[in-house]
């Protein structure tokens, strides 16, 4: 049974969010299984360079999907390690030299850079049957193919709310019902997540919350004007909120979903609810040019088998798209997923496609909404 982000029985730095999780998550031992198809279809020589977020991240990284893709293929991984791999990619490209293979790319980002011929095709004839069925055809686009999701919940104390806390972001903004300090991102380029809260919270329905056109961005700070004075923090890095609910400092937050995942599996008395989380995509990458481009099309094969994809996933907390991987998870955490089906209809999925396009005065949308938020969080 599973209930409030709980199993029970029957500009944030990506890096530093990622590497909390890695460390609370046990590797599992189904990646042996994929061995003998690796043998079979991706073996090679020589090496491949694949970008990663560090520290102990890189550590789970390596042990759940790098060395078994060595032993396997007998293909040497070097890992390389930047918080942010966008600014340091293009500059490659304007040098006119690539000098890694394969990097995750934030879904904001990735239709731009693939415009701009940044990244080369991914070779779907690498892939079994299996994980062309387990990842669905929007997550294989022709460039590139989800990586992982990431969403941002609604969290709560338990110990705050003993008869059950809130379900929705409605319940977010009712301070008499629920009364307590609250927490929300603060970050400039994530404002665009606290609109999409803030409507919700007013009555908009998931599905019509994208486009933001300029009305509901309107509408969005008329609400977030009710709710402001009950935020006692404005959070900038992944691992605050829940460390404030723990503490007790807040009754209720948004928070990454990877962030409370790890809390919970460690035994936090926290909650988190997937009705009108904000969910983005990162998308892997082959990088057009680098040295070792076929190495890095059978990485990308490898990586989106069901048993690799349920390694990286208990590995790190973040989900790659293959559902198949479910049945390979522990039982209590595939609850907790966002590709857990009783989750993916629940969410609001970020069109980052509308975020990167251009305005009538020349700004993309991303822009116009982070220069609305910093003027909104500055008065």
């Amino acid at each position: 049974m599973f209930e409030d982000g709980k199993a029970k029985p029957c500009g944030i730095s990506r890096r530093s969010l990622m590497q909390s999780v890695a460390v609370a998550m046990t590797i599992p031992a189904v990646a042996r299984a994929t061995v003998a198809y690796a043998a079979e279809r991706l073996t090679g020589t020589g090496e491949v360079v694949v970008f990663g977020y560090g520290g102990s991240w890189s550590e789970a990284f390596r042990k759940s999907v790098l060395d078994p893709f060595t032993t396997a293929t007998g293909i040497k991984v070097v890992d390389v390690t930047a918080d942010h791999p966008e600014p340091q990619i293009k500059a490659m490209n304007m040098a006119g030299r690539v000098d890694w293979d394969i990097a995750g790319i934030d879904g904001q980002n990735f239709p731009g850079m693939d415009k701009a011929g940044m990244f080369a095709p991914i070779d779907y004839s690498l892939w079994d049957e299996d994980s062309l069925k387990g990842v669905a055809e929007n997550d294989r686009r022709k460039n590139g193919v989800v990586w992982f999701l990431a969403g941002t919940v609604i969290s709560y104390d338990e110990r705050a709310f003993p008869k059950g806390g809130p379900k929705n972001w409605s319940d977010f903004w009712d301070i008499k019902r629920f009364p307590g300090p609250r927490g929300l991102e603060g970050v400039g380029a994530l404002g665009k997540h606290c609109m999409v809260f803030a409507l919700l919270a007013d009555g908009v329905a998931p599905k019509d919350i994208w486009p933001l056109t300029d009305d509901k961005i309107d509408r969005a700070f008329k609400k977030l004007d009710e709710i402001r004075p009950h935020i006692s923090k404005w959070w900038v890095a992944g691992g605050e909120a829940p460390q404030l609910l723990i503490n007790r400092e807040l009754v209720m937050s948004s928070a990454p979903d990877g962030r409370m995942i790890s809390a919970i599996r460690k035994g936090a008395p926290l909650r988190f609810v997937w009705d009108g989380a904000n969910v983005v995509s990162l998308f892997l990458t082959v990088l057009k040019g680098g040295p070792n481009t076929a190495n890095a099309q059978k990485f990308i094969a490898f990586i989106n088998r069901a048993q690799i994809a349920a390694a990286y996933t208990q590995a790190t907390g973040y989900p790659g798209p293959n559902l198949d991987q479910l049945k390979y998870l522990p039982a209590d955490l595939v609850p907790m997923l966002s590709i857990n089906p009783e989750n993916s209809s629940k969410y609001v999925a970020e069109d980052f496609d509308w975020i990167v396009e251009k305005r009538a005065d020349g700004k993309t949308n991303a822009e116009y909404i982070q220069e609305r938020w910093l003027k909104w969080k500055a008065g």
